[in-house]
């Protein structure tokens, strides 16, 4: 079967919709927004003021309803939006097919690194005695971790004879 070959109008339809649709969703979230926070709730009360002569009822938003679950639906939209279109734009595709300009850091040395000479732990910066400084390995210690959940503490006297130790439970 043979491939259709599109029209250079048909092509630039699709590129519209395709390259269009993040702003139209950020229109209109703005849109709807705009309308149930601001305008319908000055419509809502003027409504009222001409009816019944006094606004007896609050303008409820109807996007806040459900919990909001509207507002939380168009972040996400819009941030998983957003974010495909910032990896469009590292990766090159941007409207025209030029590519962006590269920004960053180069890849030269790093800036951290060990002291060339002094700093903490050398002999010569230390001011205090006999002490051992920042860099200097830590002395060996004696100290063993508190065994994880679920294993019984057993202790060992100085005869070399293991200790479990009783617990209180409750008798059935």
């Amino acid at each position: 079967m043979a491939e259709e070959i599109k029209s250079a109008s048909e092509q630039k339809k699709e590129d519209w919709m395709n390259s269009k649709w993040r702003p139209m969703m950020g229109w209109m979230y703005m849109l709807v927004c705009t309308m149930d926070m601001v305008v319908f709730p000055i419509l809502w009360s003027l409504l009222q003021s001409l009816n019944h002569g006094q606004v007896s009822s609050q303008w409820n938003p109807l996007t806040l309803q459900g919990a909001g679950l509207f507002h939380i639906a168009m972040g996400a939209v819009l941030g998983i939006a957003a974010f495909g279109r910032t990896q469009e734009k590292m990766a090159g595709a941007n409207n025209g097919g030029a590519q962006t300009p590269t920004t960053g850091f180069s890849s030269g040395p790093s800036t951290f690194s060990q002291p060339s000479a002094g700093g903490f732990g050398s002999p010569a910066s230390s001011s205090f005695a006999g002490s051992s400084g920042f860099g200097t390995a830590a002395p060996a210690s004696s100290f063993t971790p508190a065994p994880s959940w679920g294993t019984i503490p057993i202790a060992t006297t100085a005869s070399g004879k293991k200790v479990v130790p009783e617990f209180n439970q409750p008798e059935i």
